[in-house]
């Protein structure tokens, strides 16, 4: 189930994400035997790897999310099914019941008659 979706993570989640790549970008700086355009360029590559990476994953954890909802809401439909068959069932074995009641009263009913006469 492929659907093109837009990323819908939350602005903490990104502001983490970026403050991260900030801290690794500057260790990196402090910690690179480079010469600043190389380690600039590098630096970029990097940012912009890391960047698709992030939202790949924010991609795939909006579908897996997309995927458990739909999947919730079906057995939600089955459930409501059931429980309509639960209920059907309940409402036969309530007139089954009734009726069984029913036939009890009349023959006491008869009893009673036949006495009284």
């Amino acid at each position: 189930m492929s659907h093109d979706r837009e990323c819908s993570c939350e602005s903490s989640d990104v502001a983490k994400i970026v403050v991260g790549g900030l801290i690794g970008a500057g260790i990196a700086l402090l910690l690179a035997p480079q010469a600043g355009k190389k380690t600039r360029r590098y630096l970029s590559d990097y940012a912009k790897n890391f960047g698709g990476k992030a939202n790949d994953a924010c991609n795939d954890f909006a579908e897996s999310l997309s995927e458990f909802v739909d999947h919730a809401g079906e057995r939600a439909s089955e459930l409501l099914h059931e429980g309509t068959d639960l209920t059907n069932e309940s409402k036969k074995a309530l007139l089954r019941a009734l009726e069984k009641g029913q036939e009890i009263l009349e023959k006491q009913r008869k009893r009673l008659e036949s006495m009284i006469d």
